[in-house]
């Protein structure tokens, strides 16, 4: 398993990639000020680093428990992230609601759009950072 130093570098790196793509185009389709974008983006940014943890490392004690390898094939990250991204549309719906001053409806209208980039981009992202900083009981896997 991955350990907690690992786990914070990525986040943080998830984290930090997806604000400098996000912001602007949140901004630009949903016709927001950069800074409103900012703020919301910002914002969903920390509930999700804080999810990502969470749910990874929830997600690898389940497949120890479950005598599995933590090493996922291309079916188990497209579940793995779907069931990522709707614990997390969960909890920021009611962030998008609160500071954009918008109703539920457009809150998670505005949500999906969002996490239907993140969806993409945590796959291509977890990917490539498996790749880069992969674990030694991943040798026998591939």
């Amino acid at each position: 398993m991955r350990s907690p130093r690992d786990r914070i570098r990525h986040a943080i790196l998830f984290e930090a990639i997806a604000l400098t793509i996000v912001t602007p185009a949140a901004a630009w389709i949903f016709g927001l000020e950069l800074h409103e974008s900012f703020v919301v983006i910002a914002l969903s940014a920390t509930v999700a680093m804080a999810w990502n943890y969470v749910f990874n490392l929830a997600v690898d004690r389940l497949l120890v428990r479950l005598g599995r390898s933590t090493y996922k094939t291309p079916p188990m990250r497209v579940l793995h992230a779907i069931a990522f991204e709707t614990g997390l549309i969960l909890a920021l719906v009611p962030v998008f609601m609160a500071y954009l001053q918008i109703g539920v409806g457009a809150a998670l209208a505005m949500n999906l759009g969002v996490s239907a980039f993140y969806v993409v981009y945590a796959m291509g992202f977890n990917w490539a950072y498996d790749r880069a900083f992969p674990l030694p009981e991943w040798q026998g896997a591939r």
